[in-house]
């Protein structure tokens, strides 16, 4: 059974820093691409960061450049993302997800990729 456990939320001031971690399990061998997404209130799901197995380049929307890393560590079955110069808008809930491939398409990954619960991510200014 697949299972990505997403830890490390919580709430932050502005331009502070934070490190979001997620324990993946029962990932099949298929699967070369881990990412994270997030989603504000009344706004639609944002790719935050990916990383690719075959070649381990991050890959990060323009929101993260220069703010975020994502990262892989413990044989890579842990995939972290960790924030720092934290902004308001910054604030959602942040989702650790696997698939085969770095999709591009929003509806591969609903369709193709493996989920976590979530975890919150408030930032005060």
């Amino acid at each position: 059974q697949v299972q990505l456990m997403e830890s490390g939320g919580g709430s932050e001031q502005s331009g502070g820093s934070h490190r979001l971690s997620c324990v993946a399990s029962g990932l099949p061998a298929s699967v070369h691409c881990m990412a994270w997404f997030r989603q504000a209130p009344g706004k639609e799901r944002e790719g935050v960061a990916a990383i690719a197995d075959s070649d381990g380049r991050p890959i990060y929307a323009q929101s993260a450049k220069g703010r975020f890393t994502v990262g892989q560590e413990n044989a890579k079955n842990t995939l972290y993302l960790q924030m720092t110069d934290l902004k308001p808008e910054d604030t959602a809930m942040y989702y650790c997800a696997a698939a085969n491939h770095c999709y591009s398409n929003d509806k591969d990954w609903d369709n193709l990729g493996y989920w976590g619960q979530g975890t919150q991510v408030t930032i005060s200014s």
